[in-house]
């Protein structure tokens, strides 16, 4: 398997990006999936990813955060990084999620689309003081039972939606949904208006929709 980049920086990778989702949880309130989706947005998720060395090792995880935050534009007063040696559960989220990307060599835009922060903190209980790999497995096992999976039921699970509720955020029916992911009816078929309004809801694109 290709890895992202060479191995020598994925020890930093994963101590700064686990610093870095500590911090933006428990020190700037954010949830975990909003910081992953800024960290994408911003474009400092695809120069983390491949490895750039001022990204994953040449600042620390509080620093990451502050770049993130300025690329966003936010104008915000940021807290001074906690000096606290226990590692969070949102720190090992980071730092397995640092871990994957590397090993996977997905972008972290891509692996967003079928894993949130949230599934993965769900694993925090069992697989936080176990090996990367059985983490790596784990995922493995997951993706082989979405394969009958419509691409639209893959992304509303990632963000965390019910059918329901993404039926009330996007406009389009319950029923369309459904039969959306049953394959009743063919997503590549629906009206331009579905397949946008459900694309904003979702953070994709209207082709990641398409089966």
């Amino acid at each position: 398997m290709m890895h992202a980049y060479d191995k020598n920086y994925v020890d930093d990778a994963m101590s700064n990006l686990g610093e870095a989702f500590d911090y933006a949880v428990n020190e700037c309130n954010l949830k975990p999936d909003e910081f992953l989706d800024m960290f994408i947005t911003v474009g400092v998720a695809g120069q983390f990813g491949e490895g750039t060395p001022k990204y994953v090792s040449g600042m620390s995880g509080t620093e990451l955060v502050w770049e993130v935050f300025n690329r966003a534009g936010l104008k915000r007063r940021l807290p001074e990084a906690g000096c606290d040696l226990e590692r969070s559960p949102e720190y090992w989220c980071g730092w397995i999620l640092a871990y994957y990307q590397w090993y996977t060599g997905k972008s972290f835009k891509q692996i967003k689309q079928y894993l949130s922060m949230e599934e993965i903190s769900k694993m925090y209980g069992t697989l936080h003081e176990a090996s990367e790999d059985n983490f790596v497995d784990a995922i493995d096992r997951k993706l082989q039972g979405m394969d009958n999976q419509t691409k639209l039921q893959i992304l509303r699970k990632a963000v965390g939606y019910s059918q329901k509720e993404l039926a009330l955020r996007s406009g389009v029916t319950l029923r369309m949904i459904q039969q959306y992911e049953q394959r009743a009816k063919d997503i590549n078929k629906a009206s331009t208006v579905n397949l946008v309004a459900l694309s904003k809801v979702l953070g994709c694109k209207v082709e990641d929709l398409l089966e």
